[in-house]
């Protein structure tokens, strides 16, 4: 039975330590963020695809209600149901096709009125409905070579799919991979995207005034390394790196910990410019994990710090709160603590996250502490995930935009 850890933080992508003599579980994967929790738990693997003429054939049932509590506004709340559809053809001369067609719909009777103001946009846009061919792509593998050009799923620290709502962020371009041993090598111009980062009501804009281009080397071991560099045009130029090292202390116990660096350069006077730095440390013991993430932004005098085409991938990143919320025009730092724990096909987490900003250049000050609580259960084919989130202004007397609580419900089912 493979088990899933709910670990808050590890390296940048989701990387496979070595097999405990636990009987729980044959390997362990831990999250780069809690964000990535939740990314994780919403698109589960489905290896269930079916053969169909000349391919095979797989996709998601879900099923998704959020809603807010509002302090300072108007509650808001939406419930939807969705899917997404993959096709893959099979490979003619390493050549092979594929495409995918999401749909998202909110249920007007289990959701809050548009005309009220009361209803949660998240889901399915705010006229409550999406539909796209969120991927189709022509594929090319030789080898250790992989090249696909259309549109597309990845997942870079700047560029990723950041599944937590009903709609992933998928990018139009081209991208190229080699591996060699545990090393990935890859290069791409990603032109637009879509998805709930990209916006709902207008799918398919651009990534930047002339696109994005990037490249990174990506390795995995005991010893985990990632060197990667983007040039959104006009926006900024991104360099992140990281570096995580795992010690297993004994059949039981791993020990894992990293830090990480982003470098944003300003481009075109768009305001954005920032020396972003992370450290983590995690101890996972038989079926717990205990974390600890920091993070902290240098001032940048009247710049803001740039989260990419996605979640971001700093190691302090919560269910709602990224460190990039509270940047702009002041140094900020964040620091996030959780637990969690896996009984049978039952993962638990507790998150506790504090983002602090210091005045910025009109002395106005920021603290925002959020905690969240998920709980995910997993049979065969079937998930079923439970979030509750708590947001708290500490800055401010008075009831702000920063003050809610938030519950998710996830159900969903592979085919």
């Amino acid at each position: 039975m493979k088990t899933l850890h709910l670990a808050l933080v590890g390296v940048l992508s989701i990387s496979t330590l070595g097999a405990h003599e636990n009987k729980n579980a044959e390997k362990f994967e831990t999250e780069h963020s809690v964000r990535d929790v939740v990314k994780n738990i919403v698109h589960t693997n489905n290896d269930n695809s079916s053969m169909v003429a000349l391919g095979k054939l797989s996709g998601q049932i879900r099923t998704m209600y959020v809603g807010y509590h509002q302090h300072a506004t108007a509650d808001t709340y939406a419930t939807a149901i969705g899917a997404f559809l993959d096709y893959e053809s099979m490979h003619y001369k390493g050549f092979n096709l594929g495409a995918e067609l999401e749909i998202s719909q909110d249920l007007n009777f289990a959701s809050g009125e548009r005309n009220l103001g009361k209803n949660n946009p998240e889901l399915s846009s705010t006229d409550g409905k999406y539909t796209e061919l969120s991927q189709a792509y022509l594929n090319y593998k030789y080898d250790n070579l992989d090249i696909i050009v259309g549109r597309m799923l990845i997942d870079t620290p700047l560029a990723d799919s950041d599944d937590i709502f009903m709609i992933h962020n998928t990018f139009s371009g081209a991208v190229a991979s080699y591996e060699y041993k545990d090393a990935t090598f890859m290069v791409g111009h990603l032109s637009k995207w879509q998805g709930t980062d990209a916006g709902l009501d207008e799918p398919w804009v651009k990534t930047s005034d002339s696109g994005t281009n990037f490249g990174g080397i990506s390795y995995t071991g005991d010893l985990e390394f990632n060197v990667w560099y983007y040039n959104i045009t006009k926006v900024t130029n991104a360099l992140y790196g990281d570096i995580g090292y795992t010690y297993h202390l004994n059949s039981a116990t791993d020990l894992h910990g990293g830090m990480q660096y982003l470098h944003e350069k300003e481009l075109s006077g768009s305001g954005i410019k920032a020396d972003i730095y992370g450290a983590y440390g995690e101890a996972i013991i038989g079926n717990a994990t205990l974390t600890l993430a920091y993070n902290y932004a240098a001032k940048n005098q009247g710049k803001d710090s740039f989260s990419g085409l996605g979640g971001g991938t700093l190691y302090t990143n919560t269910e709602k709160a990224i460190l990039n919320d509270i940047t702009n025009d002041r140094s900020a730092s964040a620091f996030v603590a959780g637990v969690a724990y896996t009984i049978n096909d039952v993962n638990l987490l507790y998150a506790y996250g504090d983002f602090d900003g210091n005045a910025d250049s009109f002395g106005i000050e920021k603290h925002i502490v959020e905690q969240d609580i998920i709980v995910d259960y997993t049979y065969n084919d079937f998930v079923l995930s439970l979030t509750h989130s708590i947001s708290q202004d500490r800055k401010n007397a008075a009831k702000t935009s920063d003050d809610w609580e938030r519950t998710q419900v996830f159900i969903a089912y592979n085919f």
